[in-house]
């Protein structure tokens, strides 16, 4: 994942989505695209994964409306330690044989402040809950758009409670890089 480069404010991207510029279906890159996750364990120690799964798509309509789904294959979490990933895959976390996919749906994503306000819904071990997010958007290139976002998260709120003696902490941070480019 690359850091973007031409951060769009929300104004000008107001006046892309009016004049029409941006309005039809994208595609998730995922080569480019990726999602992490981060978290400190005893409150400092810090725990990063990659998801190594990632795909999606979204449409603009003519009317400047926006949404899409992007979704990641949870087994593919890669943290450097396979101990921890098997657990992680596992009934205690995300119990991947029967929940194998983490999706995000995106119901209306709208300028708002220097980028864009995100709603939706986000299912995570089969569990549905509303998540609303701030993000970056930049146009790099013609026919590409980049979202980055970074979203808090409580992995209480789907019914991953598995915590050894305090150890893990309820707050995750997803950090996530969307490329998307023109079908």
């Amino acid at each position: 994942m690359r850091a973007s480069t031409g951060q769009l404010t929300g104004s000008a991207l107001q006046a892309l989505l009016r004049d029409g510029t941006l309005a039809g279906d994208w595609i998730l890159d995922p080569d480019r695209s990726g999602v992490r996750l981060t978290t400190k364990v005893f409150g400092f120690i810090p725990v990063n994964g990659v998801f190594g799964e990632v795909s999606g798509s979204g449409a603009v309509a003519a009317d400047g409306t926006a949404g899409g789904i992007i979704t990641i294959g949870a087994a593919s979490i890669d943290t450097k330690n396979t101990r921890r990933d098997t657990h992680l895959r596992s009934a205690d976390f995300f119990e991947t044989d029967r929940h194998p996919d983490i999706i995000f749906a995106a119901a209306d994503i709208r300028p708002a402040g220097p980028g864009v306000a995100v709603t939706g819904a986000l299912t995570v071990h089969g569990r549905t809950q509303p998540l609303s997010f701030e993000a970056e958007v930049s146009i790099p290139g013609d026919g590409e758009v980049w979202l980055e976002a970074e979203v808090r998260i409580d992995r209480g709120d789907f019914g991953l409670t598995w915590n050894q003696l305090g150890m893990v902490p309820m707050g995750y941070t997803l950090i996530i890089h969307a490329v998307f480019t023109r079908r």
